[in-house]
């Protein structure tokens, strides 16, 4: 029988990455001998996660779309490459499927998919889809997405669609929080803030907390934080801490969320597709802050979801520091000092959690390449 091919593209997100890297973990779980490669931006986020999975990459040129006139020949021209490296590769291999997971990148290799005539899948998590998947549509064969909401947009074009949830990481379904407290050196004993901007961190978030602190203190024998900083944000945020009163552990990323979030009792974070999806995984409760300047509002309507169950609030990240800060403080405060209306949220979670999403992709995708 000939090996099985499966190239995922997408990239300079986290979100795009660890959703195809559950699915891709699946597929040779399932069939060993199946073949995977990535196509990924040239960020370093991307080539982390894909390096830390084990899985081959090609990072390819493609830049982001712009309109000024300097910028669209400089999108073209990344395109045209990312096009023509991507369809060398595939070129070289049969039994093939391509699955487009979002982002810039992911344009170019489906649109080489398409003049190659092999099959195409898109992995869509996010509520509403992002320009590079609209546009990935037209060549697409199936389409799988996380909320039932986010069908209308590809039934128009008579796509086949799949409400499957979010893949997550292999190790949500087995976590081990001890493993997380010990590595992080933190106290049993006490119950654990996490904070968290993503994979890249968050500045706003960051100088939320920090100016709660002082305010945080009285929590100081019952809580304990940590701090997911983002790389860019490590110093400074490190440098918050330096006269706290409540214990902390601050890093600048963190590889074993699984571990980490099943240890947390409440998480304050951003709202992407990916995230939410973990919180709800993990049952922890959450204060959402969705990031506020995307067009389409769509982490708001990401943890909007998880408000309907009653697993999250939603604190807006507004524009004024102290507006931002006070609102914050109101939701925490009432939730660190709540443990039972945190047990409510958190059973919130397990009414929408979708624990095998990553299985039923890769069991689909596998029938998909047996006709490919």
């Amino acid at each position: 029988m000939d090996d099985k091919n499966f190239f995922f593209a997408g990239g300079g997100t986290g979100g795009h990455i660890y959703p195809a890297v559950a699915v891709a973990q699946q597929i040779v779980e399932i069939e060993p001998e199946a073949k995977i490669h990535f196509f990924c931006s040239t960020r370093s986020i991307d080539k982390h996660i894909i390096l830390e999975a084990g899985f081959e990459y090609t990072a390819l040129p493609a830049v982001g779309f712009s309109i000024r006139p300097g910028r669209f020949i400089d999108f073209a021209k990344s395109m045209l490459r990312s096009y023509r490296i991507a369809k060398d590769k595939i070129h070289e291999d049969w039994n093939i499927v391509v699955i487009g997971t979002g982002g810039f990148v992911s344009t170019p290799v489906c649109l080489a998919a398409n003049k190659r005539k092999v099959p195409i899948a898109l992995l869509n998590v996010d509520i509403v889809p992002g320009r590079a998947n609209k546009i990935n549509a037209r060549w697409a064969d199936e389409v799988f997405v996380q909320f039932k909401e986010t069908a209308e947009y590809f039934t128009r074009r008579k796509k086949k669609v799949s409400v499957v949830g979010c893949p997550l990481r292999s190790g949500f379904g087995n976590p081990q929080p001890d493993r997380a407290i010990e590595q992080l050196s933190l106290n049993r004993n006490k119950k654990v803030l996490l904070i968290t901007g993503a994979s890249s961190g968050s500045e706003n978030i960051n100088k939320a907390v920090y100016s709660l602190l002082d305010k945080l203190a009285a929590f100081a024998d019952d809580w304990q934080i940590v701090h997911l900083a983002g790389r860019n944000n490590y110093e400074n945020v490190y440098s918050y801490y330096s006269d706290a009163k409540i214990s902390n552990k601050v890093v600048s990323y963190f590889d074993d969320m699984p571990d980490l979030l099943a240890a947390a009792d409440l998480v304050i974070g951003r709202s992407g597709a990916v995230s939410v999806a973990e919180y709800v995984a993990a049952a922890v409760p959450s204060i959402c802050m969705p990031y506020p300047y995307h067009k389409d509002k769509h982490q708001y309507l990401n943890a909007g979801k998880l408000v309907e169950v009653g697993a999250a609030i939603i604190v807006d990240d507004l524009p004024d520091e102290k507006d931002r800060s006070e609102w914050l403080w109101e939701e925490l405060e009432e939730l660190m000092k709540d443990q039972k209306t945190r047990q409510v949220m958190a059973e919130g979670c397990r009414i929408i959690a979708n624990p095998d999403a990553d299985r039923k992709i890769a069991e689909q995708l596998l029938k998909m390449a047996e006709i490919a």
